[in-house]
């Protein structure tokens, strides 16, 4: 077994014996070595988005001091959710090994697979202009740091 993924499995049944949520272990890894571990929070926190995933991405954010963990990979126990996905895009990490799949977390109760086959979502668009007032800011922004 490949040993990232193993530290995964064994941080997901750390946080499964402890009560602290659901069988989510994730290992962001950078140059062959483990700069976090996590597991799923979502009980212990009463947080929906503390995600093994997303602990192991502010964890190896907050070890490397920056918000860019490009180069590194992540393993982790499971296929992420879109909420996931979206985290790995924004710390550009480029590789994701995973072991279960969303149909497999389906059949135990998560719901990650309802995000993939159905519309769960009613997306709005009002007060556009004065929503890009912050926009323009930023804009004129010669200070800004771009991410």
């Amino acid at each position: 077994m490949n040993e990232f993924m193993l530290q995964a499995v064994k941080e997901a049944l750390k946080g499964v014996h402890s009560n602290y949520g659901g069988p989510f272990g994730a290992v962001v890894v950078n140059n062959g070595k483990i700069i976090s571990k996590a597991h799923n929070q979502v009980i212990k926190t009463n947080d929906p988005t503390a995600h093994a995933e997303i602990n192991a991405i502010r964890k190896a954010s907050k070890k490397l001091n920056t918000f860019d963990l490009s180069g590194c990979e992540l393993y982790t126990t499971c296929m992420p959710c879109p909420m996931c996905l979206g985290a790995i895009k924004w710390a550009n990490i480029k590789t994701v090994y995973y072991g279960a799949t969303s149909e497999d977390a389906d059949k135990i109760g998560f719901r990650d697979k309802d995000f993939y086959d159905k519309e769960f979502l009613e997306l709005k668009n009002i007060d556009r202009q004065e929503c890009l007032k912050p926009f323009v800011a930023w804009q004129k922004k010669e200070d800004k740091i771009l991410y």
